[in-house]
């Protein structure tokens, strides 16, 4: 209606009239609504032309083989990260800095052996944990304290080994039985008389012995040379303080002598 008064007028009507662009999406992904599925893309590596606004990031069947600490770019809507069936074996500890509104991480079917809570500090809204299908030994509950909103955790088909270094893990999957997905499926690999027994069967009495007090060789190599040392110094120490109390009682034994009054005799 008013967009005829002028060319100058029209060219600014026809801006307006042009549709926005659409955000970022990488040649590898298909992205909509927020949503950006790259997986199946054999990608060696998180795109880094992701739309600051997306909340689902579908990443699976790929190659990426570690998350260093720039490996995403700035996604502070994400919601879910789904990284399975990956060759992922390393998460550093700065991986996962500003993806604090993340609420389920899959990091199922990988090789991941090792983790450390700093890696997960940033997730303050993580709610759902998939660590299944890895080659886990042994996992420190601090990964799972480093989670204040955690509900769900899968653990199952990794190669726990069912040894006293087990006990921590045991003793927060005790207290936190309603968070514990499937945990029929958590069962022991090593040792072998203990192959697949469920972790969750255990009892305290099973890892009595681990409670008992045991010294280890660099204990024992601690005492043969404090042992030794604590011997000499305490004769020393004996020595010098015998030596001090024989010169302290010869003085006062002199200084006495000196003191006494003489008598003289007449001629």
């Amino acid at each position: 209606m008013g967009c005829w008064r002028g060319p100058s007028t029209v060219l600014a009507c026809l801006l307006l009239l042009r549709p926005l662009p659409s955000p970022a999406c990488p040649a590898a992904c298909r992205c909509s609504s927020g949503e950006a599925d790259c997986s199946k893309h054999a990608l060696r590596e998180v795109p880094q032309s992701l739309s600051a606004n997306t909340s689902t990031l579908w990443l699976g069947y790929n190659f990426i083989t570690a998350l260093g600490p720039q490996s995403f770019p700035p996604l502070p809507g994400l919601l879910l990260l789904s990284l399975p069936h990956n060759h992922l074996g390393l998460i550093h500890s700065q991986a996962l800095v500003g993806l604090g509104a993340l609420q389920e991480l899959d990091l199922s079917n990988n090789y991941l052996t090792a983790l450390t809570p700093e890696t997960f500090l940033p997730l303050t809204s993580l709610a759902t944990l998939n660590l299944g299908s890895n080659r886990l030994g042994e996992l420190d509950p601090g990964v799972l304290r480093a989670l204040p909103q955690l509900q769900a955790l899968l653990l199952q088909d990794n190669p726990w080994v069912c040894s006293c270094g087990i006990l921590p893990l045991w003793h927060w999957l005790s207290h936190n039985r309603e968070k514990v997905q499937e945990e029929s499926l958590l069962l022991c690999r090593v040792p072998e008389h203990l192959n697949e027994y469920p972790i969750m069967d255990f009892r305290n009495e099973s890892f009595r012995q681990c409670q008992e007090t045991s010294l280890s060789a660099q204990h024992y190599i601690t005492f043969l040379i404090i042992g030794p040392f604590s011997f000499m110094a305490s004769i020393f120490f004996c020595t010098f303080m015998g030596s001090i109390i024989v010169v302290y009682h010869n003085l006062r034994r002199e200084s006495h002598f000196w003191r006494r009054p003489r008598i003289c005799r007449g001629r």
